[in-house]
């Protein structure tokens, strides 16, 4: 199901999968340009390189883009499928793992991408970045959490699918992505850690462009957290599957 809904979304173009190599490589130049280039942006204080910037934002995207594309299809999960939730004996909570792989998938290209820019400006490669599956996981249950949660509500309320939308953005703007912690007095910058994007967002750039460890015990506390919301999740969408098909 997941390779179907991967090359579902480019049946019918021309160039087919090589579309999810060409967006993020024409988005990173975009980047390298305007922000390098055009604004001569710097990330955090003192004389960096001038594609540093562009290169940050892009890994943090990375990351808001996994959490965005799950998220906010989750709530048209069940409503897109009638079909397995009426005609047949289907496994519905498998459907956001399927959007979730999809996901991921496009993750992976983003992620080739960035190894490819960083190679060719000549970045050095920590061993470090072997932590990033460790980062991600816990990030992939507290996304899965709520990917049931909402796909369970978004059958009952119809409106939820737009109120995740907007709370996405005010999410993209309300973490590191465009600016560092340190841009933001102490006593704020405290307060973006209650967005689920922060920690992650920051960790994933340590470990890939700047050869720093994950802040284990933080990652231990985001880990066990991120556990409760995906068995919540999975325990309020198997309440609430009995009613889908009555709603439907």
């Amino acid at each position: 199901m997941v390779r179907r809904e991967v090359i579902g979304r480019y049946r019918g173009s021309f160039l087919g999968l090589l579309w999810s190599f060409i967006n993020p490589v024409l988005m990173l130049t975009v980047y390298t340009f305007v922000f390098g280039f055009v604004f001569k942006a710097r990330w955090g204080q003192g004389d960096t390189d001038k594609y540093e910037f562009a290169l940050v934002l892009f890994t943090g995207l990375i990351v808001f883009n996994l959490f965005s594309e799950c998220i906010s299809r989750a709530p048209g999960l069940i409503l897109g499928n009638v079909n397995y939730v009426k005609k047949v004996v289907f496994p519905l909570e498998i459907l956001p793992w399927v959007a979730l792989g999809s996901a991921l998938f496009h993750t992976g290209i983003n992620l080739l991408v960035l190894l490819i820019f960083l190679a060719a400006l000549g970045h050095d490669f920590s061993w470090t970045m072997l932590y990033l599956p460790v980062v991600l996981l816990p990030f992939l249950l507290l996304i899965m959490g709520l990917s049931w949660f909402f796909a369970s509500i978004g059958v009952f309320i119809r409106d939820v699918g737009q109120l995740v939308g907007m709370a996405l953005t005010v999410l993209m703007f309300m973490s590191p992505i465009f600016y560092p912690l340190s841009a933001l007095p102490e006593t704020v910058s405290y307060y973006l850690f209650l967005n689920p994007l922060t920690f992650v967002i920051e960790q994933v750039r340590n470990i890939l462009l700047w050869g720093l460890q994950p802040n284990w015990s933080y990652l231990a506390i985001y880990s066990v957290t991120s556990i409760v919301i995906a068995w919540l999740g999975l325990l309020w969408f198997e309440k609430t599957r009995k009613g889908f098909a009555d709603v439907l």
